[in-house]
């Protein structure tokens, strides 16, 4: 990957509704040798894929919860049916295993305070879980999805 590779996924992050030919343009290249760059880079697997970015407060999901997980069980049968929990669970946005204190943490979004609780009830009733602490954003002061390359 060279540096036009770089700022065509820089633009493509920024906005992926850009043509072919105007991200070739800002790039220095015709519309043809960019194309086949944008390929190469989808075929070997560095853009996975191309979204439109919702706003969760004008869709009515504007509570973000991280929710810290514990678990006794670190076996990866539990594993296993744990992720399979979460990964069917669509207020969850995003789902780490982490080092440290916390075994996982998820960043969840939903309506209200009544979602959540439903979220957590059916989170907690899913499988055997040491603790979970919820802390909830109180204001959303940075948001990308853009990778600094």
């Amino acid at each position: 990957m060279d540096a036009i590779d770089r700022k065509i996924l820089a633009l493509l992050q920024e906005d992926a509704s850009l043509s072919v030919a105007e991200i070739g343009n800002r790039v220095g290249l015709s519309s043809t040798p960019c194309w086949k760059r944008i390929q190469k880079l989808e075929a070997t697997g560095i853009i996975v894929r191309r979204v439109a970015l919702v706003d969760p407060d004008k869709v009515g999901l504007g509570v973000t919860v991280f929710v810290s997980v514990e678990t006794d069980d670190h076996s990866q049968e539990w594993l296993d049916r744990f992720a399979r929990t979460v990964e069917a669970m669509p207020q969850v946005m995003e789902f780490y295993r982490m080092a440290g204190d916390v075994d996982y943490m998820l960043r969840v979004v939903v309506a209200d305070m009544a979602a959540y609780d439903r979220f957590y009830k059916a989170l907690i009733a899913a499988v055997p879980l040491k603790n979970v602490t919820s802390r909830f954003a109180m204001e959303r002061v940075k948001s990308t999805t853009a990778l600094p390359v």
